[in-house]
Order: C-alpha cells, then sequence, then structure tokens
C-alpha cells in the first residue's frame, strides 16, 4: 500500500458532525462526535493521531499487545490504513463509508479490508453504525467491534477517566431497568500508576453485555458516558436480539468504549471466513448531547424513532385488555373470558389478548409447539371467543412462543433435529423445551403455518410474542461455534419476522421474553410494544414504568395495568397510574368491580389515550433523576415543548419530594391533576427561581398521580 499523507475526515449530518483521524502511519479513529449545532471541541491530540482506532478486530493467529482480558490494543486493529471515504444521503439518511486495509509494516496488504458504515437521520443527535470484513484468505474471525472510541466528551481534560460518569442498568425477571450511575473510577477503572509502570496501558476494564438468547437477560443494551459537570454526554444502545458487549476502559489519552456483538472471549463465537466472504458486525446506535446522560438518553428516543421500520397499523397505538397478569394467570376458558371481555369493552379497550393456556387442556410448559386451540377450555371453538371479541367492538389476540417446542410435544419427534439448537449432536433442553433454529426450512415452515393459521382462521391481529427460555451459547450444528449459530438464528428470526408483517402488515406483534429479557432494537425497530416486566406488584412496578423509556420508546413502553375489586382508592389509583405514560397494558378481574371502581378504571383509560394522541412527539423527562430500585419517590415525565405529563408515585418517606422541572425554570407554571382528575390528598406548589414543583402526598398508603403542567 502506497503511504499517503495524514488527513482528517469530516463528517457533517443534519443534527450530528464526526471528525476522523486518518494518519499516514496509524489507523483511522474518531477526533470528536458531537451535535451539530454545539461548538467545535479542543483537539485531544494533534491532527492525524487518533488515541483509540475506530475499529478493533482479533482472529485465530492475530491477537492482541499487549495482551489481556480488553478487546482493545488488537494487532489488525493497529495496522489499518485508510483507503478510501465516501458520502452519500438517499431518502433523508446520510450515510458515510470508510474503508481501511491492514498491512504488515513493509510488506504490503494483509488482504483485510474493513468497512465502518455510519448512517444519520435529519431527526436524530445520533448515527448508526457497523463494522463489515472482507478477507482475501481464510480467517477465523474471534471479535469484530461495531464502534470504538476514547472521544466522546468535549475536550481533553473531559476525557479524563476521573471526570466520567457511567450511566447503566441492571435487569432481571420482575426486576427490570435498575439504572444507577457511578463515576468510572468506583465503577472499576482503578488508576494504577501508569508513570511508574513505563506508561503501559492497564488491563483493568468495565465489562457490560449479555449471554445466549436473552438480549437483556442481565444488562439493559443502553448507557451513557458523561461528564461530572453535565456539560457533554454520550449514550448507546447495541441493536442485536443476542449476545453483546460493551466495554470501557482507560489508555493512555483517557477513557475508551468498544461496543460489539458477540465474542469468542465471552460467548463462544468465532467465524471462519473463506476468501471473498464478508462478515457484518451487529449494529449499534451512539448519539451526543450537551447535558448530563438523561439528555444523551433524549437523544437516543430520536434515534430509536429514526430506525423504526414504518408500518401504517403501529399508527393506532390502540389499548390492549390481556387477560394474564394477577388475572387468568395462564387459564383461560370461554366461561371466564366472556365477562372480562365484556368488562375490558366497557373499560375503553380497543384489542383484547389471551395469553398463555389456550392450546393445552391442562398442564401446558412442556408440551407447546402445536399451538391448537383446546376443545376442553373452548368447548365451542376458540372462535366463539374471538368472535365475540369483534362483537363488542375489539381485536382479537393470542399469546405465542414461536421459538420452543415442549419436550412432550408430538412435533418434537416430527420435527428434524436439524431444526433445533443441539451442542455436540445432542438436542438442547432447557425448562422443559427444545429451541427451534429458524435457520431451518421446517422449522419456518411450522411458524408460517402456525402465524397464518391464527390470522386467517381465528380472526388474530394481535400476538404477543414471548420467549420464555434461554438456551445457551447457542448450536454448533454443521461446525459452527456455538455463538455463530446463535447469530445466525437470531437474523433469521428477525427476517422471519420481516416475512411474517409482510403477508399481515394488520398483525400487531408485542414482544416480550419474561417480561423484558429480550428488550433490544433489532427486535424493537419492527415490533408494536415491548412488556417492561412480569412484576405482580404494583408499589414495585412504579420504578420499572418510570425507568422504562430510558431503554426503550414511550410509545413502545408496555406497562402492566391491573386494578382489582375490593382496593382501596389510592391502591387502585396507584396500579393505573403506572400504565398511563407509555403503553396502558390492561388487566385485572374488571367484571367484578362495582359501578364506581369502573368508572375509576375508564376514566384512566380515556387520560391514557389523551397521552396517545401525541406520545410519538414527547421525550421522557426524570424530574427525580433516573429511579433508583427502591427509591421512596419516582417520578417520570413526557414533555412536549412546553407542555408535560408527569407521573409522580410516593411509596414510603417522606409526605414531600421535590420535582425538578428546569425547562420552566423562571416562568409562571400550571399544574393541574390528570389522572386521577380529583387530586384529593395531593397537593404541590411551584417555585419559577429554583425549577422545583414541591410535592405532597397526605396519608401512609403508597399513593401516585398523573399530573399535567404547562409552562408559559
Amino acid at each position: 500500500m502506497t503511504p499517503r499523507p495524514a488527513a482528517d475526515i469530516v463528517w457533517h449530518a443534519p443534527r450530528i458532525s464526526l471528525t476522523f483521524s486518518a494518519p499516514a502511519d496509524g489507523p483511522v479513529s474518531v477526533l470528536s462526535l458531537r451535535p451539530s449545532d454545539s461548538p467545535a471541541p479542543t483537539p485531544v491530540l494533534p491532527s492525524g493521531h487518533g488515541e483509540q482506532p475506530l475499529v478493533e478486530i482479533s482472529a485465530f493467529g492475530h491477537g492482541r499487545f499487549p495482551g489481556s482480558y480488553r478487546h482493545v490494543d488488537t494487532i489488525i486493529g493497529r495496522d489499518l490504513r485508510l483507503v478510501s471515504h465516501d458520502e452519500s444521503e438517499k431518502d433523508g439518511c446520510h450515510e458515510l463509508r470508510i474503508v481501511q486495509e491492514s498491512i504488515v509494516q513493509e510488506d504490503g496488504s494483509r488482504g483485510i479490508r474493513v468497512t465502518s458504515v455510519f448512517q444519520a437521520h435529519a431527526s436524530a443527535a445520533a448515527v448508526r453504525t457497523w463494522t463489515e470484513v472482507t478477507t482475501d484468505a481464510e480467517l477465523v474471525l474471534d471479535a469484530v467491534s461495531s464502534f470504538a472510541t476514547g472521544s466522546f466528551l468535549a475536550d481533553a481534560q473531559a476525557s479524563s477517566v476521573d471526570a466520567i460518569v457511567l450511566t447503566h442498568a441492571d435487569n432481571d425477571w420482575i426486576a427490570e431497568n435498575r439504572w444507577k450511575s457511578e463515576p468510572l473510577r468506583a465503577a472499576g477503572l482503578i488508576d494504577v500508576g501508569r508513570h511508574l509502570h513505563h506508561n503501559q496501558p492497564p488491563r483493568t476494564r468495565i465489562a457490560l453485555g449479555n449471554r445466549g438468547s436473552w438480549s437483556s437477560g442481565e444488562k439493559v443494551p443502553t448507557a451513557a458516558l458523561a461528564a461530572s459537570d453535565g456539560g457533554y454526554a454520550f449514550a448507546w444502545q447495541i441493536e442485536h436480539n443476542g449476545p453483546w458487549l460493551a466495554e470501557i476502559g482507560e489508555n493512555g489519552h483517557g477513557a475508551y468504549v468498544l461496543l460489539s456483538g458477540p465474542t469468542d472471549q465471552e460467548h463462544q463465537w468465532n467465524v471462519r471466513l473463506a476468501p471473498g466472504e464478508t462478515f457484518r458486525s451487529a449494529p449499534v446506535s451512539v448519539a451526543v448531547a450537551t447535558g448530563d446522560a438523561t439528555d444523551a438518553l433524549r437523544a437516543l428516543t430520536d434515534q430509536r424513532r429514526a430506525i423504526r421500520v414504518p408500518r401504517s397499523a403501529d399508527a393506532a397505538q390502540p389499548v390492549v385488555f390481556n387477560d394474564y397478569m394477577n388475572t387468568l394467570m395462564g387459564d383461560p376458558t370461554t366461561e371466564k373470558l366472556l365477562p372480562l371481555i365484556d368488562a375490558a369493552a366497557e373499560a375503553g379497550a380497543d384489542y383484547f389478548c389471551i395469553d398463555a393456556g389456550w392450546y393445552a387442556d391442562g398442564h401446558w410448559w412442556d408440551g407447546v409447539g402445536a399451538w391448537e386451540p383446546s376443545t376442553v377450555r373452548f368447548p365451542g371453538g376458540i372462535t366463539e371467543v374471538t368472535d365475540y371479541i369483534r362483537s363488542r367492538g375489539m381485536t382479537p389476540g393470542l399469546w405465542l412462543e414461536p421459538e420452543v417446542i415442549g419436550v412432550r410435544s408430538p412435533l418434537a419427534e416430527t420435527l428434524p433435529d436439524q431444526a433445533f439448537f443441539q451442542r455436540q449432536g445432542v438436542r438442547i433442553a432447557e425448562h422443559g423445551r427444545h429451541l427451534l433454529d429458524l435457520r431451518h426450512p421446517a422449522a419456518r415452515a411450522h411458524l408460517d403455518a402456525v402465524v397464518d393459521r391464527l390470522v386467517d382462521e381465528y380472526g388474530v391481529g394481535f400476538i404477543k410474542m414471548d420467549e420464555n427460555t434461554m438456551t445457551g451459547p447457542g448450536t454448533d450444528l454443521d461446525g459452527l461455534a456455538p455463538g455463530h449459530g446463535l447469530l445466525e438464528h437470531a437474523r433469521a428470526l428477525l427476517s422471519w419476522i420481516d416475512g411474517v408483517q409482510s403477508r399481515h402488515p394488520a398483525l400487531l406483534i408485542e414482544n416480550c421474553s419474561s417480561g423484558a429479557m429480550r428488550m433490544d432494537y433489532a427486535l424493537l425497530s419492527r415490533l408494536h410494544m415491548q412488556s417492561t416486566s412480569d412484576q405482580q406488584d404494583p408499589v414495585a412496578y412504579a420504578s420499572i414504568a418510570a425507568a422504562a423509556p430510558a431503554a426503550i420508546l414511550p410509545e413502545q413502553a408496555g406497562n402492566w395495568a391491573y386494578p382489582q375489586a375490593g382496593m382501596t382508592d389510592e391502591e387502585r389509583t396507584f396500579a393505573l397510574v403506572n400504565g398511563v405514560l407509555g403503553r396502558m397494558y390492561l388487566s385485572g378481574y374488571l367484571n367484578r368491580m362495582s359501578p364506581i371502581e369502573v368508572a375509576a378504571v375508564r376514566e384512566a383509560v380515556t387520560a391514557h389515550k389523551r397521552v396517545l394522541s401525541d406520545i410519538r412527539d414527547r421525550h421522557p423527562e426524570w424530574p427525580l433523576g433516573l429511579p433508583a430500585w427502591d427509591d421512596d419517590w419516582v417520578s417520570l415525565g413526557l414533555r412536549n415543548g412546553d407542555h408535560a405529563y408527569v407521573s409522580v408515585w410516593r411509596r414510603a418517606g417522606s409526605e414531600t419530594s421535590r420535582l425538578h422541572l428546569p425547562w420552566a425554570q423562571g416562568r409562571e407554571l400550571s399544574a393541574v391533576a390528570f389522572f386521577p382528575a380529583d387530586a384529593s390528598g395531593w397537593t404541590w406548589t411551584w417555585d419559577a427561581a429554583s425549577a422545583v414543583l414541591a410535592v405532597t402526598a397526605s396519608g401512609n398508603e403508597p399513593s401516585a398521580r398523573v399530573l399535567e403542567v404547562h409552562a408559559g
């Protein structure tokens, strides 16, 4: 490769600007990443000298120097050199492609060509990016970054590890979206005193990630880094419905972040490329903001809206009643459903979903797979129930767990072994289920036939798509590394969903996986809404509902609201407030309620539908900060300009809390009760100078309200 002079690449999209270093003797790296309307940053390093390569790649025989658990300092990444870059624009999407090639000092090309793709939309201060690797000779990849940078803050001083705060979230079944913020030093990047050790880079890192088929089983695939002074922030999401890695560490110039899909070290992933073959990494989105972590997360809200696949059916945003949570709990029958259907219609629901159990006469967990209605539960046929749902002005829905076949299902014997995940020739079984491998035509044909039957014969317009089985690192069928088998299956699942929605454009699909164990924008860019939890305690649910819009769009946040007959007024209101800001997922034995109780539910649904009228124009706000799991008070706002809806939950502790509304500072504020319209027991006062709305809730039991506020 002929040496070329050092240069910088400057790329301006409508709302974000990126500057790359492209030295003659080093790899391309990001020098700055900033909102397009913010001042140009003070350079961290002289022009033409980057501090963290944009791309890191390791392969068998081509590792790292120095060696460590980290995925930076790779030999291939260090040897990449710029070949070309190209800018284009199509249908409002701006694209930049940077091509590099790996060399071996003076000996010419190693035959590895790497393309970094960046896409930006006019509506978001963010980019979507991934890496494409092509080789001229056989190569076994074991880690490929989708994006890496050390330039995510404003200037050299801000890039210091000591000045950066990490905001991230733990996730678990019934304990989702547990956000926390901590300085990088406290989070694990200790100061090892490099100056006393020949200035060698430290080996420590903070590794966030997930394993197996649950993309958010342990960690939410979204996080942010921000300057401790609140001046600049950088947030990301990894858009893969499988395992991923986010690595934060320290090099000689400050902090870095590396984002990727599966790796060999963490996820048993590798792939053998034949000459001419190309591997594409998992896409990631990164967003920037002048502000704190929540400002960057709001920028990701714009990005999520920009990358969603547009479907006219999604515009309806129906209120869905589901018979499961704290209600039938997987035991539906015609007799039990008909009065619930009447009550849901009276409350204002638009869709009625029959949840788990509809396909089995008795115990159903390890016998699923055929998805044929039980004649015991529905002696007149399930169409008697779905027809009745339609007669009450609602659209019927059904629960489905398409990717599994129970170990007792006849399909476990009739489908070929190659249609299932397996290791060392043994079919994987977890929690009484086998996992279908959607790369196999028999698996896809089976699921296509199931969905076509549900839609065409039963008139289903909504599917609650669940996935309760996490089956380990993957499948090694045909000699693949298990992690690559899982990666190919995950991509085949997306392709299958695309096919289903193409054949059935009016069908809405909810994303569920034991609540929110697969909460990612590979799936959510396609699907209608996301179950945020299986949590059955409405008081515990408050922090989940308040925190969810940090990870997903508010118009996709399916929060359960399950009021019950006999609850106190405050208990019922609390349960309903959980669903008002987001997508209310209504449940509960509404048919057992008194007229006064039914009227309260109807009021909540009416208020929620008013929020839905412009929810896609609103951004999340956290007047008390991102909620911790055990906070006494939590709050979520959805704001559009000078107008906001603000949910406030008091779970314990002091009677008064101080909500911070900086966007209204110095102005008059109108704050009125939105739901319930009667604010009995709650009062509030506004201090314009400090931008604090002091809210007081009297009484001893947990209590919640939704306020409507307007500044001006």
